[in-house]
């Protein structure tokens, strides 16, 4: 499978991880589809920077806390292209536990971490006509595989993704694929939370690289078909201790 002409929607994309995911598909070959909530300048630096490689980057904005929006957003994107592919890599995380979460805050992680990817993956194989190929990436977190106390709605919300990624990858078969990926520790917290003691749980003994993140996206994207429904940990074991 190669990614040339093919359009990628990456939610969360001008930032971080997102940025780094974009970049490693537009040397692919893929064109991106860089959608941002409140990130206009990053995501106008993305898209000069994918158009220096030599593909195409179209920048779409959209809060992923409204539902319309989030159905807009496939509607828009499919206008530009036939989309290959969607990667839902937007999402929010907050330290709240049980005591601390309160009705608002539960609800904001449940509708941008859950509801949203689950609107843009039906958007999207309303969208794939049909016998055509398509593929879904849910970015995933250990947690969701390993429920704790810490970061209570958002562990929840991503746990509840992780069954709808197996779900939909029966839903949407054969023609669609649909896989999540775990992260452990990727990037320090944006929010300069402390990360002194982060590592002692992983027995890598290091953080990830962001190549490591690149090639395991690209490995879903262009691997094979006949791989859907996983969940591959990308936490250097973290999920096993």
């Amino acid at each position: 499978m190669t990614l040339s002409g093919k359009y990628i929607l990456i939610t969360g994309a001008a930032r971080r991880i997102g940025r780094s995911i974009a970049l490693a598909i537009a040397r692919a070959g893929g064109d991106i589809i860089i959608h941002h909530g409140h990130s206009e300048s990053h995501a106008q630096s993305l898209m000069e920077t994918i158009t220096s490689l030599g593909r195409k980057g179209y920048i779409l904005q959209a809060d992923l806390g409204d539902p319309k929006q989030t159905t807009w957003l496939i509607e828009k994107a499919s206008s530009i292209g036939q989309i290959f592919a969607v990667i839902n890599n937007a999402s929010i995380f907050e330290p709240h536990t049980w005591q601390t979460a309160d009705l608002e805050s539960w609800n904001k992680h449940l509708t941008i971490n859950l509801t949203s990817p689950f609107l843009l993956c039906q958007a999207f194989a309303n969208y794939l006509p049909a016998g055509e190929a398509g593929r879904i990436i849910n970015i995933l977190d250990w947690r969701a595989l390993r429920p704790g106390t810490d970061h209570l709605p958002y562990t929840i919300s991503k746990a509840a993704l992780a069954a709808l990624t197996k779900s939909l990858a029966i839903s949407l078969a054969p023609n669609i694929t649909v896989n999540g990926v775990a992260f452990g520790a990727i990037l320090p917290p944006s929010d300069g939370a402390d990360t002194s003691g982060i590592l002692q749980d992983v027995p890598a003994e290091r953080w990830a690289d962001l190549e490591e993140v690149s090639q395991t996206i690209l490995f879903l994207l262009e691997g094979p078909t006949y791989i859907t429904g996983e969940i591959i940990h990308l936490d250097g074991g973290r999920h096993l201790v």
